[in-house]
């Protein structure tokens, strides 16, 4: 008993690092990307207002880093300290994967990081925006190689069995490039700009329902929703493909995302399960309402498809379906609404109502953090989906986790709790600050003592 709330606590405290972390790196991928841009018009147009909202958001980008940078710290720790059996078993593996991706990818960050905050003015203007192109791409890199170790855990590819039960890697090119690895980053990279996107428009529309002619609220406005109107559909195409690639690799994952215990009647296809209730005791739906054939469509492409279901399959190899059935289900949900909101700002901006369409800059100041939300909800699905597995099929959960005690994990879930709860006020608390106001003509940016400069020199 004590070794299962050992696992259970273990499990808690990792879910609940990560989950705050990938928030700060989606948005950290986000904005770097958003400040490229927003530098790259400041030089081509040389239009004051474009330096002004770079200087805005680049203080909301340092503050994000900082404080993702401490959350980050601590999941790498947690290898070794609760998950052992993972990194003796799969270390070899992933122990590179992560190297380079603080070799690589913090470290190029980092180095560059400074030029960026603190050095327009001080550097030649081509120097400044190569800095700042170098940031974000340090930032993919970053995804690319968590993504990959991740990847590969979910769908393992390119290793051996040693004889002592250790994954060895036998062809790195099929081990980082494995199956569901190409679906997962570009879901990811996507649903980071999506987030950023949510929070820029809404960040736009609070102002701009207290001052409608002010140009840096509109530009945002305009923004976020350009950018919602670009990605949201091709996030639903990603979403589609990544969903076959789980069909394909990972069926027990695509059942409970479903919903699906039995297999539908001869000569029906997939429902659309919209609301039930999965009961893993009786396993079946409660109060089940679905709309037959369609999810067919969605999953096969035709009508009469069919997929893997779960009662196929014994209790011990099951997710907790619950979880993994409405986490779905808030991902897509939320997903189509952001979808339909940048189609709501494109038919009012072809109308030229875009600034004076208050219900929809009140939607979008409630969608705020729709797209993070969306994001955490995905991935739930992901590693929900994946139990009772850390290296699917391969290495079970229980067989990862490393002999300590339940109460030294529950000591080391508390303290994580209360310091990032801490931590995540506080930064909360200065991004709603920073927030707050308009950017104004003469922004000061993450080092004001040289706002003057950065005008005359960037």
């Amino acid at each position: 008993m004590n070794e299962e709330i050992a696992l259970l606590l273990a499990r808690g405290q990792f879910a609940f690092t990560i989950g705050f972390h990938i928030v700060l790196a989606a948005f950290s991928i986000g904005l770097a990307h958003f400040l490229m841009f927003l530098e790259a018009m400041w030089l081509w147009r040389r239009q004051t207002l474009w330096l002004s909202l770079w200087r805005y958001w680049s203080k909301i980008f340092a503050l994000n880093v900082a404080v993702g940078v401490v959350t980050g710290v601590v999941m790498e720790f947690a290898f070794g300290t609760n998950w052992s059996g993972l990194a003796s078993r799969a270390g070899a593996v992933l122990g590179p994967m992560m190297y380079m991706e603080v070799l690589v990818a913090f470290f190029l960050e980092a180095g560059f990081m400074g030029v960026v905050l603190f050095g327009m003015g001080k550097v030649r203007p081509w120097v400044h925006f190569m800095a700042t192109c170098i940031v974000a791409l340090g930032s993919l890199f970053s995804a690319f190689w968590i993504l990959a170790a991740n990847s590969w855990m979910q769908t393992p590819d390119g290793f051996a069995v040693a004889a002592d039960g250790r994954f060895v890697p036998v062809d790195w090119w099929a081990a980082i490039i494995n199956p569901s690895f190409p679906w997962r980053m570009a879901h990811m990279v996507v649903a980071a700009m999506l987030g950023t996107a949510c929070l820029v428009a809404a960040c736009g529309a609070w102002h701009l329902l207290r001052e409608t002619r002010h140009p840096a609220a509109r530009q945002m406005f305009s923004l976020g929703l350009w950018m919602l109107v670009i990605m949201a559909p091709v996030q639903i195409v990603l979403g589609d493909l990544h969903g076959e690639n789980t069909r394909d690799h990972q069926p027990i994952k695509l059942a409970a995302m479903e919903g699906a215990w039995d297999p539908p009647p001869p000569g029906e296809g997939e429902p659309l399960r919209l609301f039930a209730l999965p009961d893993m005791q009786q396993r079946r739906n409660l109060y089940e309402i679905a709309i037959p054939d369609i999810g067919s469509l969605y999953l096969r492409h035709n009508l009469e498809g069919r997929i893997h279901t779960l009662n196929q399959y014994p209790a011990e190899a099951l997710p907790w379906v619950p979880v993994v059935f409405w986490s779905f289900r808030v991902m897509v949900g939320l997903g189509l609404a952001m979808a339909a909101a940048g189609i709501a700002g494109l038919i009012v901006r072809l109308r030229r109502r875009l600034w004076h369409a208050r219900w929809l800059q009140r939607v979008m100041v409630l969608l705020a953090p729709a797209g993070f939300i969306a994001m955490l909800a995905g991935w739930l699905v992901t590693e929900a989906g994946r139990q009772p597995w850390t290296v699917y099929g391969l290495l079970r959960t229980s067989h990862s986790v490393a002999p300590v005690s339940a109460e030294l994990v529950l000591g080391s879930l508390l303290v994580t709790v209360a310091v990032y709860m801490a931590l995540f006020a506080l930064g909360l608390w200065f991004l709603l600050k920073l927030m707050s106001r308009l950017p104004t003509r003469h922004e000061k940016g993450a080092m004001p003592e040289v706002a003057e400069r950065s005008g005359k020199g960037a």
